[in-house]
């Protein structure tokens, strides 16, 4: 059995001494141009080239939570194509999402502007039932974020392209829900996968749909979301702030406005790290189920992009 290591940007020494102890049956390598043909590949962002020479895969395992890089790829019809469950990043989501949240609703940035200036000032306190938070997307991420949020008893909405029944999650599902899911939230929260029906699906229309200083929690993909529509509402007031971790050019260019945006909190693509140790067990034990002749969870469906 040959693995072929392909990951753009990602020092690959200690992924291939980890997926060599995993499975010492294997031959790890890392991905040159010209190598002899793999039956397994782990990938982030790899070049066309490699997809062109390696066409007899498998099984093509991705290093992060989405897949929408590959897809813009031409991929081997041999080969199946398949994500990471968890590998400890809906913990890390669950985190980010309800810290952005509560910050948001205790205000407590409007707390530390005051005291780097010195006052001492108690704000009235604000009303839980008015901050209801709709995710957008219930996947293994999403759902670990809802339950999460339902722990601080906000009243929580969520949008799916199938219907999801989640305890103290209020459902909506498919685009002739989607208008009845955003009047029904104040704070939204996306953790949609990137496909081209959701491609800018954050824009003026849908998010002037939000409650009235309505707050955006964007911790998907930057595509997702129609920039200037953002600060446009942001500046009329219609939207109260916005927490973004992910954006269309990463890093995000210094001349972007968001960095300057005093209503915008932004994070480095920060919000659910992929977990190395957690992923190779992951990826290995996926492997050998595989080799096995067992289904495995997390497989791609390429007609849905997820």
């Amino acid at each position: 059995m040959k693995i072929t290591f392909c990951c753009t940007g990602t020092e690959p020494e200690p992924w291939l001494a980890g997926l060599r102890a995993a499975l010492p049956q294997a031959q790890v390598e890392l991905w040159q141009a010209g190598a002899t043909p793999a039956d397994y590949a782990v990938v982030w962002a790899p070049p066309q080239q490699f997809f062109d020479e390696q066409v007899q895969l498998n099984a093509v395992f991705a290093i992060g939570a989405g897949v929408d890089a590959l897809l813009k790829l031409r991929l081997p019809a041999s080969a199946s194509f398949v994500r990471l469950d968890d590998a400890g990043m809906a913990v890390q989501m669950a985190e980010y999402v309800c810290h952005a949240v509560i910050r948001h609703f205790r205000e407590l940035d409007l707390y530390a502007a005051d005291i780097s200036q010195g006052r001492w000032t108690v704000h009235p306190p604000r009303n839980r039932a008015d901050f209801s938070v709709g995710i957008m997307g219930l996947g293994v991420l999403g759902q670990r974020v809802a339950q999460a949020l339902t722990q601080f008893d906000f009243p929580v909405n969520g949008w799916s392209r199938t219907a999801k029944n989640l305890d103290g999650v209020r459902g909506f599902v498919g685009s002739q829900q989607l208008d009845a899911f955003l009047a029904a939230s104040r704070i939204l929260v996306n953790l949609l996968p990137l496909t081209v029906k959701t491609q800018g699906i954050l824009n003026r229309n849908t998010l002037s749909r939000l409650q009235p200083g309505g707050y955006v929690i964007n911790v998907a993909r930057g595509a997702h979301l129609v920039d200037d529509d953002l600060l446009a509402l942001l500046d009329s007031g219609h939207l109260a702030g916005a927490t973004l971790d992910v954006f269309h050019t990463e890093p995000l260019p210094l001349t972007h406005p968001f960095w300057r945006h005093p209503k915008i909190t932004i994070t480095p693509h920060t919000s659910a790290r992929t977990l190395r140790e957690t992923s190779i067990a992951q990826i290995a034990g996926k492997i050998e189920a595989i080799e096995r002749g067992d289904p495995v969870a997390g497989m791609v469906n390429l007609g849905v992009g997820y």
